[in-house]
């Protein structure tokens, strides 16, 4: 059976543009969006949800400035976790709250052992060193070494977006 590829209309793509630097600030943004672009905000929001089930849209979500929030250190925490353990490991850290992203990369030895990634966030490096600690605690015996390698400057904070 041939698979149907969802192409975005003229209305979505202007939907695209409108909301790719993110969607207004306000206790309605569905509908300034819509108010805009002379829609219905369920028209907005039903053609939001089509692209997003499509694949079109990735994901509708907050993306904070960590940096406005006071949340200054930023550490990825690199860790070398046994093979047969690095996915439940994985799922672990992952849902701690204070792990903003974590995942399994390859090692590259004999220079780069580690193949777990967490990024770890903290008002300074010392909050950042104590939820470290607290993963290391996680880990147990499944990890035998780590390291955080801290930010040294903001390099992106948007996706992708569509020249219009």
């Amino acid at each position: 059976m041939k698979e149907t590829v969802y192409r975005p209309d003229a209305t979505d793509q202007r939907i695209i543009a409108a909301t790719q630097a993110g969607l207004p600030l306000s206790p309605n943004p569905y509908r300034e969006v819509a108010e805009a672009l002379e829609l219905t905000p369920q028209d907005v929001m039903a053609r939001m949800a089509k692209m997003l089930a499509a694949g079109v849209i990735r994901r509708i979500g907050v993306v904070p400035n960590h940096y406005a929030l006071g949340v200054t250190a930023n550490g990825m925490s690199v860790w070398d976790v046994r093979d047969e353990d690095v996915s439940i490991a994985g799922r672990e850290v992952g849902a701690l709250e204070y792990v903003s992203h974590c995942y399994h990369r390859p090692r590259h030895l004999p220079v780069w052992r580690y193949n777990l990634f967490a990024m770890v966030h903290g008002r300074d490096r010392s909050e950042v060193s104590d939820k470290v600690s607290a993963i290391s605690d996680i880990l147990g015996p499944r990890c035998s070494s780590h390291d955080v390698l801290y930010s040294s400057r903001i390099l992106k904070k948007t996706g992708l977006r569509i020249a219009s």
